[in-house]
């Protein structure tokens, strides 16, 4: 029996579902019941009926669905901790806010938005201060809902989301620490980044711009400012693929975004905006061999890596992710 023909069988006997994100190896992908970007994930897995569920992404997404579906037994094959989440904790987020009272803005005065690529610690510290978190794709729309407050917003913790962001909405930005005073600043940048997505430069579009003059341009709002400035279309993970479907196969393109996903877009004219492969590291730590153990952790009744977080947490980083679902 095949390695697929084990996880099949396995699945057809348990009460469990497999999601899986759109950066994971095409191995993996391919034996999911559902795939998607971060959001998608989060929403179908918790209205999901089946009692246990397998998540194939890492740490912070596993998490989200346990905010979201307290009820529900969640485990990942791999608690793979993505670099960007890891760059922040709740220590640093306090040390954030504090520099900021020390430039003149009283705590009061601040509203923090979360990126979803952060722990449910985090997102229970900006929840406890009445703030929201957001996706890739929705972030413009809840920072435009958090400025009605008339604070300042902390923006944690990809400094090129919320400089893209404050960019397209004509507003003013600042990264925490980068010599700026904040308080000039509509939205104030904690000092975060995504590995991957650091890859990819300007000179990359400049060389793809001379080879291909018809070519577009199509990256990710984690990229840096200048390369999304002369980018053709800047989306979220299902916005690129949206986007690339409806234009025609002809139409040369290249994807500054993570290679496994650009790798399944389509066969033809499709180019990477870089001369490094940018595969997200921790994203595929995720093996067949570790689902199958995960599939038979749930036959032994052992549940391997299974996602808990406490009452507390849970409770005050759902009142951030709910925020976000009310917009």
């Amino acid at each position: 029996m095949t390695l697929n023909e084990e996880i099949k069988q396995l699945k057809e006997e348990l009460d469990v579902t497999i999601v899986a994100h759109f950066y994971q190896k095409d191995e993996v992908f391919d034996i999911a019941d559902f795939t998607g970007d971060s959001l998608e994930l989060a929403k179908f897995a918790a209205r999901d009926t089946k009692e246990n569920l397998i998540f194939c992404g890492v740490g912070f997404m596993g998490q989200s669905v346990k905010i979201l579906a307290p009820n529900k037994r969640v485990m990942m094959p791999k608690i793979a901790c993505c670099a960007m989440a890891k760059m922040i904790d709740v220590e640093y987020y306090d040390q954030n806010v504090k520099i900021l009272e020390d430039a003149g803005i009283t705590k009061e005065d601040i509203m923090p938005v979360t990126y979803i690529n952060s722990s449910a610690e985090v997102k229970a510290a900006v929840g406890k201060m009445g703030g929201y978190v957001c996706t890739s794709s929705n972030a413009k729309v809840i920072i435009q809902s958090a400025l009605k407050s008339g604070k300042k917003i902390l923006f944690v913790p990809d400094r090129c989301l919320g400089q893209n962001i404050a960019i397209d909405m004509g507003l003013t930005s600042c990264v925490v620490g980068d010599g700026s005073d904040p308080k000039e600043a509509d939205i104030i940048c904690y000092n975060g980044f995504c590995s991957v997505h650091q890859l990819f430069d300007v000179e990359d579009i400049e060389f793809y711009r001379e080879k291909y003059p018809d070519i577009l341009v199509i990256s990710h709002p984690e990229c840096k400012p200048e390369v999304c400035a002369k980018s053709d279309f800047v989306g979220s993970t299902s916005q690129i693929i949206k986007y690339i479907k409806e234009l025609p196969l002809e139409q040369k393109i290249v994807v500054g975004t993570e290679y496994n996903m650009v790798n399944r877009l389509r066969e033809k004219n499709t180019y990477i905006l870089s001369s490094t492969k940018p595969e997200c590291p921790t994203m595929n730590e995720t093996r067949l061999e570790d689902v199958r153990d995960t599939l038979l952790s749930i036959k032994n009744g052992d549940f391997h890596n299974e996602i808990t977080i406490s009452e507390e947490t849970r409770k005050y980083a759902f009142e951030a992710l709910n925020r976000m679902f009310e917009l």
